[in-house]
């Protein structure tokens, strides 16, 4: 079993020196020891018994102790191993491995003492983990298990108390109290806090350091006065000492700086550096200018020094105002100045805190005044007007031209007092309805005036010095044209009205109103009446209803239309006057037809004037009318027999030859809706062949459907085909006078035409069937086959066939 041995020296410290340390930590294994005390003979003779055990109950058995910081020139002796096997013949060898084995610390392996080769801080590493080993020093067989120890590097103190925040800086606020935290400072020592008292450490401020403290223990700094005055020093340089073993003497130190600023309070009142300042401005100064800058000053700082100026006198004429960026006091003008009125202003401005501390009213008042003598100088002004503000006038509108209307007044207000010179502005009176006496102001009437056209007149009037025209002023005259009764009062509009006739005896008709250009200063007040030409009047009558109305009312029942359809009712309305004037209006009344609910159906257009008489202008304007009626009669009958007469000359001469045009192969005889038979029959009815017929109508029976020159033909006896030439020469001899009549007749247009018959093909039987073609030759061709193409052409076949007296025609 391996057994530790401790040195004596380390063993007695153990146990007296570091009695606390009574319960160390138990081994990580199972191990044999003897107490080398109890076997040595010097150590027993110089140590009780009591002091034996106190060793013993400081021993941990797998742990050795080693001070820091060994400045020895031999290897320091730390501990050794030993186990039961070992008899002293040398045949058992130590060995050790682990931590700084071989290196820091070094074993002799016939005795097992274990020493340190190097110097060790305990800052750097506290303790070192090793293994023990025996081994046969012939067979190199362990002959113990292995057994873990630990090396611990026992503290002293070396290390000194460091500020590792430092510098510091920190603030209060002047004035503070005694006592005040400014702000805390902490010092770290790197010995063992848990071995003696390396690491304790305290505070202190050097002798003679009457501003501040700080607390030993808990490194509090605070103020040690109540009178800091940031105004008289705003920052504090301290130096604050910390020292460990509880500051006994040979403790260590360190120390550090701390900057300890004072914060201002709002505890000094604004003050002006002067009690009197002046300045000078003019008299024509516009309004707002400033006069000059004043400013109080503050030992405060930031917010504490915003101040605000105000004005406890003279106020009237002036004003102040804090300019922001400066904090300057600004007084201007607040009322024109009067160099003549007064020529000296005192005006006393005040300055306050705006940032009062209710702490420091103790202090006094913290708002301090001066004196802000203003000198007015003189300048030359123009003339004023009184009043300044313009002037109202009024005039009657009947006031004769030349009369006066009224005076304007202006004056120099300067100290010399010049002659003013008056005029009005030509754009404001482009008319010259008024002039000015240029040197009494006096205003008179130019012209006539009319309050109906313009009842107000605005006018400028213009006033410089006599001497210097460059000082002019303008004054704004009103003048107001005052009413007289010069127009008469009139219906407001040319009234009608509409009545049934069944109206009832006293129905409102309607209700008139008037207007009177006119405005009385008493108000208006009219009078209705019928005129006198309406004075016996029957059917209507007057209401007045006051004001500026009246109703018109039916003074019998029942109207017939029929007889009298329309009404016209003379009104004559008359004012108050003075003088009362009145016009006559005349209301248009309708009778009218109704329904039985009173409805209006219809109304007739005849008038009938109620007045005994007509006037001989309508009496002429009506003989006029029916002059010119007759007239137009004449001129239109004139006309009609003109027209007629050129008719009846153009329906003689319109004699007119045709020849028919049938669009279809088929009709004959029968086709009679399209073509006027009679027409065809009446074209060869003239003169000239009716001489030829007459001889042979009495012997040949009639023929009925054949022309009267082929009846004539047939009747005379003769051959068809000569009989057929002689009269179609007299036909082409109508025809011929008639185409040469129209063609010298420019005005007209021809009227024969041609018809043709276009050709249909060369397989038609009947080949071309015009008739004018065939009667211009002498064809002998048969056209009797066309008999056979059915009753439509026979009648065609009637007028080319030979006649033959024992056909019937047909």
């Amino acid at each position: 079993m391996f057994a530790f041995f401790l040195p004596i020296s380390v063993a007695y410290r153990l146990g007296s020196a570091e009695p606390q340390r009574t319960s160390p930590p138990p081994p990580t294994h199972q191990s044999s020891s003897w107490s080398a005390p109890v076997t040595s003979a010097s150590s027993r003779g110089e140590q009780g018994a009591s002091s034996v055990e106190r060793v013993k109950r400081g021993w941990v058995w797998n742990q050795f102790f080693v001070v820091e910081e060994y400045t020895g020139t031999e290897p320091l002796y730390v501990g050794k191993i030993h186990t039961d096997s070992d008899e002293g013949e040398g045949n058992i060898k130590y060995t050790i491995s682990g931590e700084g084995a071989g290196t820091i610390f070094i074993i002799d392996e016939l005795t097992g003492d274990i020493h340190a080769t190097e110097r060790l801080d305990r800052e750097e590493k506290a303790f070192y983990t090793l293994r023990a080993q025996a081994r046969d020093r012939l067979s190199n067989d362990p002959l113990e298990p292995e057994s873990e120890f630990v090396i611990k590097v026992q503290d002293i103190n070396d290390s000194e108390p460091k500020f590792l925040e430092g510098p510091y800086i920190g603030s209060v606020a002047e004035l503070s109290p005694i006592g005040t935290s400014v702000l805390k400072i902490t010092a770290s020592d790197a010995d063992d806090p848990s071995y003696g008292s390396s690491a304790r450490v305290v505070y202190s401020v050097p002798d003679g350091e009457k501003f501040f403290t700080v607390g030993r223990h808990t490194g509090i700094i605070m103020t040690a006065v109540a009178d800091l005055d940031r105004e008289t020093q705003d920052r504090y340089e301290l130096v604050v000492k910390a020292t460990d073993m509880a500051g006994q003497m040979g403790g260590l130190s360190g120390s550090t700086t701390v900057t300890i600023v004072i914060t201002d309070v709002n505890d000094n009142p604004p003050r002006f550096p002067q009690k009197m300042y002046q300045f000078m401005v003019s008299e024509g100064a516009a309004i707002g200018t400033p006069v000059g800058r004043v400013i109080a000053t503050d030992a405060d700082m930031g917010e504490n020094t915003d101040m605000s100026y105000l004005i406890q006198e003279g106020g009237e004429l002036f004003k102040v105002t804090t300019d922001a960026m400066t904090q300057e006091a600004v007084v201007s003008i607040k009322k024109p100045l009067d160099f003549e009125s007064k020529r000296t202003h005192n005006v006393v401005v005040e300055a306050v805190n705006k940032h009062a501390d209710p702490r420091f009213v103790d202090l006094g008042s913290f708002r301090d005044q001066t004196i802000v003598r203003v000198s007015v100088s003189d300048v030359d002004e123009p003339p004023l007007f009184q009043p300044a503000d313009g002037t109202v006038m009024e005039v009657q509108e009947d006031t004769r031209v030349g009369a006066l209307v009224g005076v304007v007044t202006a004056r120099d207000p300067d100290a010399k007092n010049k002659p003013v010179r008056f005029s009005i502005e030509h754009s404001t009176d482009q008319d010259m309805i008024f002039h000015i006496d240029p040197d009494s102001g006096a205003i008179m009437l130019d012209k006539v005036l009319d309050r109906e056209t313009a009842g107000w007149h605005n006018i400028t009037v213009k006033a410089v010095e006599a001497d210097n025209h460059t000082m002019a002023s303008h004054s704004s005259v009103s003048i107001r044209i005052l009413d007289v009764n010069d127009n008469p009062p009139e219906l407001a509009t040319p009234y009608e009205a509409s009545i049934c006739e069944d109206a009832k005896a006293g129905q409102i008709i309607h209700t008139i109103s008037v207007v009177d250009k006119d405005e009385p200063q008493t108000g208006h007040h009219f009078y209705f009446t019928l005129a006198p030409e309406a004075s016996g009047n029957r059917h209507f009558d007057l209401w007045d209803i006051k004001d500026t109305t009246a109703g018109v009312r039916t003074q019998r029942s029942g109207f017939n239309r029929h007889e009298q359809n329309v009404y016209f009712l003379p009104i004559l309305v008359g004012d108050s006057g003075p003088p009362s004037l009145s016009s006559t209006g005349t209301l248009t009344i309708h009778i009218c037809g109704c329904d039985t609910a009173g409805t209006i159906q219809s109304c007739n257009a005849t008038a009938y004037v109620m007045s005994a008489a007509l006037s001989p202008g309508a009496l002429i304007a009506l003989l006029v009318c029916m002059l010119i009626l007759i007239v137009l009669v004449l001129l239109i009958l004139t006309l009609k027999r003109h027209r007629k007469g050129q008719r009846m000359a153009e329906d003689e001469e319109d004699m007119r030859d045709n020849v028919i045009k049938y669009n279809d192969e088929g009709g004959g005889e029968q086709d009679t809706q399209a073509y006027d038979m009679s027409a065809l029959r009446n074209l060869y009815d003239f003169p000239e062949a009716k001489s030829v017929a007459a001889a042979a109508a009495e012997s040949v029976p009639d023929t009925g459907t054949l022309p009267q020159w082929l009846q004539a033909s047939r009747l005379a006896g003769g051959p068809a085909e000569a009989c057929s030439a002689a009269d179609f020469s007299l036909f082409k001899g109508y025809i011929r006078k008639k185409v040469e009549q129209a063609d010298a007749d420019l005005s007209v247009p021809p009227y024969d035409s041609f018809q043709t018959y276009a050709f249909e093909g060369a397989s038609s039987p009947a080949l071309s069937l015009s008739s004018i073609h065939t009667l211009s030759t002498t064809s002998e061709q048969d056209f009797s086959y066309l008999s056979d193409w059915g009753p439509r052409f026979r009648q065609l076949a009637g007028y080319y066939a030979p006649g033959k007296p024992d056909e019937d025609g047909s």
